[in-house]
């Protein structure tokens, strides 16, 4: 399903036509509304300081932009997106935007100091990047306060913030390393998204565990620690994909070459052991490959990648090296949780995010009682039902996370089909979805006499329409289907 066809974007941008009709500045009201509507999904990279974030930054869009480096080289937001030709654009605490100059490895010059910069507008042609936008963060607990600080102004720290810096997201990826810790949790926990849009990443899975010398494969042994983590973490994730990012910028950006693969190949036959003496040393009599090309193999590939790539590069050269680095890397696998994610869920965010703009340019606006018209109607159209979930849902992650009401929206949301809303196999015949439908309406029905908050009393009456369609066999509206 494409935009084009999509239930949802069709109501909303129907909706914008009628905000444009009104005349005046609600014609630009509306097209700026519709740049989010018509945009790629936006999803915002976060993590400590040193987690990783620009390495994957650059694999996921395929070219060595963002920087990189040993000491924190994000000092700022930056906002990564197709556009041609390559340019930048650094957009001040005011508002106001200055060209920027684009300096060695297509870093950014900035003409302001880090502190007045709200975020960097990055263009470049991408493939990739017509997919999604990335926005990638400073690193949480950060050598400066300042820095910190931008990455929480961008996820957290007031819609009035996100929404005047343009760099609101419909999905969060979070990087960390073996078991987050409890500001990781109470962070994640802030954000402004669901575990259906916040995708963990448990970063240099090739250094897991023992790392690369140890006696189990750290890749393997991360790929299992990652499941026991996507279940512990389920009430703030919706997955725990292992990554190494070296291994997916080297193999995903062009950095590999015929030289590289001679070098590691020279390696071949040579004893585990001996590898590591031979990269532990300085000395060039060490071994058959010298000291300057020793540090370059290492940061290109990293322990595992000399140890484990040796043999392939002597075998296929750099094609078959780079093949194999991108296999092992996980990047596909992160890939494919992130489009599940953004195509499922983020457009129900970004709706959501559309009808708030609506209800806080109705509340002001001279043409207020036209703006609310189009926005209760939008809100009553069966195809936006999922995004009423998705709203009820938050609320009561907000409110009462524990509570059954929440486990029922969730249901509804992950569901591909009638007989999973309620919570029975797709094949359930469809006069038993609707017996346990009207259970399931019943029960609603009842908690409605002793509700707990305002978030489950409108929680409960989306779940009383939606059994209420489903006991009397009719359909509530398609989620977006799994890609």
């Amino acid at each position: 399903m494409t935009a084009s066809n999509d239930p949802i974007h069709v109501a909303l941008d129907r909706g914008l036509r009628q905000l444009a009709a009104l005349g005046g500045d609600c014609v630009a009201q509306a097209n700026s509304i519709g740049a989010i509507l018509w945009s790629p999904p936006r999803v915002v990279v976060v993590g400590r300081l040193k987690a990783g974030k620009s390495t994957l930054v650059n694999a996921l869009i395929g070219a060595p932009v963002a920087e990189t480096a040993a000491l924190e080289a994000t000092n700022v937001v930056t906002v990564y997106q197709d556009g041609a030709p390559s340019r930048a654009e650094v957009v001040g605490l005011d508002g106001t935007r200055r060209p920027a100059a684009l300096g060695p490895a297509s870093g950014v010059e900035s003409p302001l100091f880090a502190g007045d910069i709200a975020y960097v507008d990055r263009w470049l042609p991408s493939a990739a990047l017509r997919e999604q936008t990335l926005i990638d963060t400073p690193g949480l607990s950060t050598l400066t306060v300042a820095n910190d600080a931008a990455t929480r102004r961008v996820t957290i720290d007031g819609f009035e913030q996100t929404r005047s810096a343009s760099v609101d997201a419909d999905a969060a990826v979070f990087l960390f390393d073996a078991a987050p810790r409890a500001d990781e949790i109470e962070f994640l926990n802030r954000l402004p998204f669901t575990p259906l849009t916040t995708l963990g990443v448990l970063s240099r899975a090739d250094s897991f565990g023992e790392g690369a010398w140890g006696r189990r494969d750290p890749l393997d042994h991360a790929r299992q620690h990652a499941v026991r983590l996507a279940a512990r973490l389920g009430d703030v994730v919706s997955e725990v994909v292992p990554v190494s990012g070296l291994m997916a910028q080297t193999s995903h950006t062009g950095m590999l070459t015929e030289r590289h693969a001679a070098s590691l190949a020279r390696l071949h036959g040579v004893g585990r052991l001996d590898v590591l003496r031979i990269f532990d040393s300085a000395d060039p009599a060490a071994g058959p490959i010298p000291p300057a090309e020793r540090v370059e193999l290492l940061g290109l590939l990293g322990e595992y990648g000399v140890l484990n790539g040796r043999g392939i590069a002597a075998g296929g050269g750099a094609a078959a090296l780079n093949a194999w680095l991108a296999d092992r890397s996980g990047l596909a696998a992160l890939r494919r949780a992130l489009r599940a994610s953004t195509t499922r869920f983020a457009v129900l965010h970004r709706a959501h995010r559309i009808l708030a703009r609506l209800d806080r340019l109705a509340f002001d606006h001279p043409a207020r009682d036209h703006i609310r018209t189009i926005a209760a109607t939008l809100r009553a159209d069966p195809a936006l039902l999922p995004v009423t979930v998705l709203e009820d849902y938050q609320r009561m992650l907000d409110t009462d996370p524990q509570s059954p009401v929440t486990d029922e929206l969730r249901t509804i949301l992950t569901a591909t089909g009638p007989a999973g809303r309620v919570g029975l196999a797709e094949t359930t015949p469809p006069g038993e979805i609707a017996v346990r439908a009207q259970r399931l309406l019943a029960a609603a029905q009842q908690r409605t006499l002793a509700t707990r908050s305002a978030a489950e009393d409108a929680a409960l009456v989306t779940l009383i329409r939606i059994y209420t369609m489903l006991a009397t066999g009719h359909q509530p509206p398609r989620n977006i289907p799994t890609p």
